[in-house]
């Protein structure tokens, strides 16, 4: 559905601030390079304790991180072979969750009928994925596409951030392209004009007009000189509950959301872009420049930070505070963020 682009105040749903996950998507939870063979983690996902381990086979597995023995922390366990072996007793687990040794009980004897709940987990663009939801629908759910990952003509830099902040308020940041007055420092956008707008139950499709001009605009290739402003549209799609985001073809910004908790919220992205120089001159200084994205991308991200937190204090100390928002992608964000929560409550009680 088209929606308008007018800039006109409106009051912010102060709802979107309690809201919960829809758990019937995918979530990405770590770096998959991260968990070596044999390694446990502990994860987690709106509230939910979940360990993760990879066998000696390579094969990642998801588990609540609770022992259904006595409901020690798997995460403080061990990998044995395939099996997760809760520390305190040394029940071993397969990545069923089911019970499959006892170390104390005589061979043959049945043993009890004791499952650690398991969860649908994958690997891809080395990150693992954990659907936390209702498992039968998990093969209903597809991941972000991104169809830039391996490809040797874009540099991709992977991005973690982390924020003391609810996931909507995150959600907001990133869809809000007014916010490039707090950047100017860094060269930041400026003149920013919303000209596309489009939502649906699940997604929010945003384009808006931006300037810009700089030394960093022109290394990207993104401008031709550093002095010029050059003017090009950013198209940002929110799809529940991630984003992608690219600037005309010569960038491409792949942000997936980690609900941790109502004040804490991770992401996983992958930035891509086209350097316009010849291979043979990139790829021995691709790592170094990499490393200098990252590097900016990072201060760039501590001034949203700083922001971002500053807001769910405010919001902390005062829930009941009202506030004006003149910018529809945002109440359009928030309109979806609350409809999935509220669909995810009524599957639940079906």
């Amino acid at each position: 559905m088209e929606l308008a682009t007018t800039l006109k105040s409106q009051t912010v749903h102060n709802r979107v601030r309690e809201v919960g996950i829809n758990p019937n998507y995918w979530y990405p939870v770590v770096w998959a390079d991260q968990l070596k063979v044999g390694e446990v983690m502990p994860v987690v996902i709106w509230q939910q304790a979940i360990v993760v381990y990879r066998d000696a086979n390579g094969q990642v597995y998801a588990l609540e991180d609770a022992c259904p023995h006595k409901g020690v922390a798997l995460h403080k366990g061990k990998v044995q072979g395939n099996h997760l072996a809760c520390p305190y007793h040394g029940w071993e687990f397969d990545g069923s969750g089911e019970c499959v040794s006892i170390p104390y009980l005589p061979p043959g004897q049945k043993l009890p009928c004791a499952r650690a709940l398991s969860y649908p987990i994958q690997e891809k663009y080395n990150l693992i994925w954990i659907f936390p939801g209702d498992a039968a629908l998990s093969e209903q759910s597809k991941l972000p596409d991104i169809p830039e990952f391996d490809q040797p003509d874009w540099l991709m830099v992977p991005i973690p951030t982390h924020f003391k902040a609810h996931f909507s308020i995150c959600n907001e940041n990133t869809m809000d392209v007014f916010h490039g007055y707090l950047h100017q420092e860094l060269q930041g956008w400026f003149d920013p004009v919303l000209i596309n707008l489009q939502a649906t139950e699940t997604s929010v499709c945003a384009d808006y007009r931006v300037s810009y001009k700089g030394t960093l605009p022109k290394l990207l290739g993104w401008s031709d000189r550093a002095n010029k402003v050059t003017t090009r549209t950013i198209s940002i799609r929110y799809c529940y509950p991630h984003y992608h985001s690219s600037l005309e073809g010569l960038s491409s910004l792949y942000l997936m959301r980690l609900p941790v908790s109502p004040t804490e919220t991770r992401s996983f992205s992958f930035f891509f872009v086209k350097i316009r120089l010849p291979k043979w001159i990139l790829q021995p200084i691709e790592k170094l420049l990499a490393n200098f994205i990252l590097r900016l991308f990072q201060k760039f991200v501590a001034q949203d930070s700083e922001i971002i937190e500053s807001e769910q204090q405010s919001y902390l100390a005062n829930p009941h505070r009202r506030y004006i928002e003149i910018n529809p992608a945002i109440i359009a964000l928030q309109r979806v963020l609350i409809l999935q929560y509220e669909q995810s409550l009524q599957k639940f009680n079906e």
